[in-house]
């Protein structure tokens, strides 16, 4: 029987498992290996339970830590676990700690590598998410990648062996869970907003979290928008808030929550007006059901819903930010859909079964 070892650790990976886990468990066996790099309760068992993901075989629980030392813990972690398991492949999400430290544990065992969300680039090293995607596709056999912009940033790098355009498995995993977050969810109560006559924003990157500057920037731009803010906060945002000192009552604009489950963030996400993110992974759920995004870096790794305009960088410039949103609130220009129809799960296990029969 094939064995597959997935490694999941944040909470965009868990929601790109979803779809692929039930998948591989209808053909083969699956470990799943939680690292724990994400250990809030909101982002991280309820995201299991949620969508339907088996719980983990194993929680590493290393939490968070300095770069070097979180990837270190989870490397000697998974390595032990690949040695007493012995899986036949390793699957990684994305661009986390997480996600490197598989793959480096993997390719030093000769085990193959398959990574999902293959071939993307901001170009911006500064990003350890950037570092993260670029080794991991340079160590992997087989590479998953959800449009033709990521093969050719691939062969631009000299890989074309074992890549493959298949979609985003986010595509499968967000449709799937519409119908869900519009029966169960009631988060528009709760907080006391109504469809469409709010903005949804999320900050979590360290360039904006710990830049007090570029922070108490963006937080004064929601303050002056238009619309309402629904902002759910990060633990490593809300952190530098409480280390910042800075006063939430201050900013009457903004509806401050913890953070939400995912069916909930997904019922924000459907009935927004627009979305104010550093997100990668909420800027394209954002082009998935057509609404605007203003994305709080000066780069992205998801170019074409810039240039289709769905999304623009504003950075964490003030005035930049309110013209922006000025700019696309409304906007509904073309939209290719260019993630994928929902099938990327179905066509990442074809391929991986095809790599078994050689």
């Amino acid at each position: 029987m094939t064995i597959i070892l997935s490694i999941v650790g944040a909470r965009p990976q868990f929601i790109k498992c979803a779809p692929l886990s039930k998948k591989i468990r209808e053909w083969c066996t699956e470990i799943l290996v939680h690292t724990g790099q994400h250990y809030d309760e909101n982002m991280s068992d309820v995201f299991f339970s949620e969508l339907g993901i088996s719980h983990p075989d194993y929680n590493l629980q290393v939490g968070s830590g300095p770069h070097g030392e979180q990837t270190g813990k989870m490397l000697a972690e998974i390595e032990k676990i690949l040695l007493e398991k012995k899986p036949d492949m390793v699957l990684v999400y994305g661009d986390t700690n997480s996600t490197i430290a598989g793959s480096l544990a993997a390719s030093k065992l000769h085990i193959p590598i398959a990574h999902v969300e293959a071939g993307l680039r901001s170009y911006d090293r500064r990003m350890p998410e950037e570092i993260n995607r670029v080794l991991t596709d340079h160590v992997s056999d087989l590479l998953f990648c959800p449009t033709q912009t990521a093969v050719l940033n691939l062969e631009k790098e000299g890989v074309t062996k074992g890549v493959f355009i298949t979609g985003d498995v986010m595509v499968d995993a967000i449709f799937q869970a519409l119908p869900i977050a519009r029966k169960m969810s009631n988060i528009l109560a709760d907080i006391r907003v109504s469809a469409n006559e709010y903005y949804l924003a999320t900050v979590h990157r360290p360039s904006n979290t710990d830049d007090k500057y570029n922070l108490l920037s963006i937080l004064q731009a929601f303050s002056e928008l238009a619309y309402p803010v629904v902002f759910p906060i990060h633990p490593r945002t809300r952190k530098s808030i409480e280390n910042y000192r800075i006063s939430l009552s201050a900013y009457p604009n903004i509806i401050f929550t913890d953070p939400l489950p995912y069916v909930d963030m997904v019922r924000l996400l459907i009935d927004s007006r627009l979305v104010l993110t550093d997100s990668g992974g909420l800027q394209k759920e954002a082009y998935i059901l057509k609404k605007p995004c203003v994305t709080l870096r000066d780069t992205t790794e998801w170019i074409e819903t810039v240039e289709e305009g769905w999304n623009i960088l504003a950075g964490a410039d003030n005035v930049k930010i309110i013209n922006e949103v000025s700019t696309l609130d409304g906007y509904s220009g073309v939209h290719r859909q260019c993630y994928g129809d929902g099938t990327a799960a179905d066509n990442i296990i074809k391929i991986i079964k095809s790599y078994f029969k050689k």
